[in-house]
């Protein structure tokens, strides 16, 4: 049975991520932080691990890598979901504090999980790492100026890696989510989630497990030949 760790698995696309995995046959590890309770109410209900670390923190991931190898002795799949956001605002509003907190979960988070997880993939030659972007990665997004550049930046990341890694077996996309209804954008009003979805092709948003399906399906053998690819799960934004 293959392993699945993800991040920021206590809500939203990370949860339905665990949910998806699970049902399709994995053993899943899920990552939380803050959110324990609903962390491990979501771990019993699927029948996963549950597991808290700040992705953030070097020595945190350390250990939750060490806690799945010790299980489970192999790590298939890493999905890189954890992350945060600020509310809309001018980059020159946006502090320091804030700007550093941003990169040190969204880009530092990424490389944690990546590096400690590498060695197991590249020992077996085989892996695949999803990193979870969006699609202000893409286009850049206004008065989301910071966020946006993280996000930029695990799409240069994803590509990098790719190309290090696929002689080793491993491969390495991302998926860049358009307007998914979870709680990240509960703070938004009526109005400007009318106004967000008539923008989209499909006229709707999206919801959390059109990303998990993309997930599943970048995890699976019929994608073994797509590695450092950009998957976009926007109903047709641009």
């Amino acid at each position: 049975m293959k392993t699945a760790l993800i991040t920021g698995a206590s809500r939203g696309i990370g949860e339905q991520i665990a949910r998806a995995f699970s049902a399709n046959g994995y053993n899943v590890v899920i990552n939380y932080n803050k959110s324990r309770e609903r962390a491990l109410s979501i771990a019993n209900e699927i029948g996963a691990d549950a597991f808290k670390a700040d992705v953030g923190d070097f020595k945190q991931v350390n250990e939750l890598v060490d806690f799945t190898l010790q299980k489970y002795k192999r790590i298939d799949v890493l999905v890189n979901n954890a992350g945060i956001a600020l509310k809309q605002m001018l980059m020159q509003d946006v502090t320091e504090e804030e700007f550093d907190e941003l990169v040190r979960v969204n880009l530092k988070g990424t490389f944690n999980c990546c590096k400690c997880v590498i060695p197991s993939m590249v020992s077996n030659k085989k892996g695949n790492i999803i990193n979870i972007s969006s699609i202000w990665g893409q286009t850049g997004g206004s008065c989301e100026v910071v966020y946006s550049m993280t996000k930029a930046g695990i799409i240069g990341f994803t590509r990098s890696l790719a190309c290090e890694l696929a002689p080793s077996g491993i491969r390495v996309n991302a998926i860049a989510p358009g307007f998914i209804n979870t709680e990240m954008n509960g703070h938004l009003s009526e109005s400007d989630r009318a106004e967000f979805i008539s923008q989209i092709p499909l006229m709707r948003a999206g919801c959390a497990e059109d990303v998990a399906n993309a997930a599943l399906f970048l995890a699976g053998d019929r994608a073994d030949y797509i590695t450092g690819q950009v998957i976009s799960v926007n109903g047709g934004l641009y």
